[in-house]
């Protein structure tokens, strides 16, 4: 696998990959503040042309499908395309959400809005679009714990941020709930909401952590009943979704959890084909080192005239 840096400054990722037989992924962060605006709107366009093909010719009227510019502020951007033509085929669309905790601004990460062109799915990139953001995202903050949220009425998309993250709630049945998953949930809802096309309107219980009628806020055309939701492997969760949302209302629910050390281990591991584990890994160092180890080298190097690298400069 071959990885091209297209752009990568002190702030913002942008680099693209091959993933499979002609097919390249670019992940792009907070595409708002820095691309230009007619590439920027080019890159809206395919998102709309994936989420119409998805969808049988609907649209999406909410997030950064609205190409509102302060969702792309926020947003990082996976977008799958295929051949020379660049035809956009999938992508995933996540955001970040600043939140007070502990008394100070924290960054979220909203794991948002996954779609792929029908004839392109089954074919083993889910890898990419499920996880590879949020892994890269976690190695350009110096590999600190990143609490992430989900929202999802999908059982085997519930099952999935189970098993990809640490300290989700809610996971199972019998799973309790802590303060800070409270306090997130709480500032998500009562902030964040239209991210992710839940209107004002909708309801939240906060025991179970299920905002009821969710479907009225631009995310109508991803309503799904019970028997349409595709299921995961493991039952407990098709069971646990079955029983606790109303389908027939638009239930949904907010899952928070965290990725770290573990959970990137683990993704890298399991998640990853083999073929492409170093490669990955390897650009995730080499983030990893622009963001610990270069600003280290530069503090301690005051007598060297550096410019526009000396980080109170920016």
């Amino acid at each position: 696998m071959k990885m091209r840096i297209r752009r990568l400054g002190r702030k913002y990722l942008d680099l693209e990959l091959s993933v499979g037989d002609n097919l390249r992924a670019r992940v792009v962060e907070r595409p708002g503040r820095w691309m230009p605006p007619d590439d920027l709107a080019r890159m809206v366009d395919d998102l709309r042309v994936v989420a119409a093909t998805t969808l049988g010719g609907d649209s999406l009227d909410y997030g950064v499908l609205t190409g509102d510019i302060d969702r792309l502020n926020d947003a990082i951007l996976t977008v799958l395309y295929e051949g020379e033509s660049r035809q956009p085929v999938g992508f995933n669309a996540l955001s970040l959400l600043t939140l007070d905790l502990r008394g100070r601004p924290e960054e979220v990460l909203h794991t948002g809005l996954v779609m792929v062109d029908p004839e392109f799915q089954g074919r083993g990139f889910s890898w990419v679009l499920s996880g590879l953001s949020v892994v890269l995202t976690f190695f350009h903050r110096q590999l600190r714990p990143l609490w992430i949220t989900n929202v999802t009425q999908v059982p085997a998309v519930f099952g999935l941020i189970v098993e990809s993250f640490d300290d989700v709630f809610p996971a199972r049945l019998k799973d309790r709930r802590t303060y800070r998953h409270l306090e997130i949930a709480r500032q998500v809802m009562g902030n964040h909401r239209h991210v992710f096309g839940v209107a004002q309107e909708a309801g939240f219980d906060p025991e179970r952590f299920i905002i009821t009628n969710a479907y009225t806020g631009g995310s109508d055309n991803l309503k799904k009943t019970y028997s349409q939701a595709p299921k995961h492997r493991h039952d407990e969760y098709n069971a646990m979704c079955g029983e606790q949302l109303d389908y027939e209302r638009g239930d949904d629910f907010l899952q928070i959890g965290q990725m770290n050390l573990r959970t990137g281990r683990r993704y890298l591991l399991r998640a990853v084909p083999r073929s492409s584990l170093w490669s990955i890994l390897s650009r995730g160092l080499f983030l990893l080192g622009g963001s610990v180890i270069v600003p280290a080298v530069q503090w301690f190097s005051p007598g060297t005239q550096l410019g526009e690298l000396r980080p109170w400069n920016h």
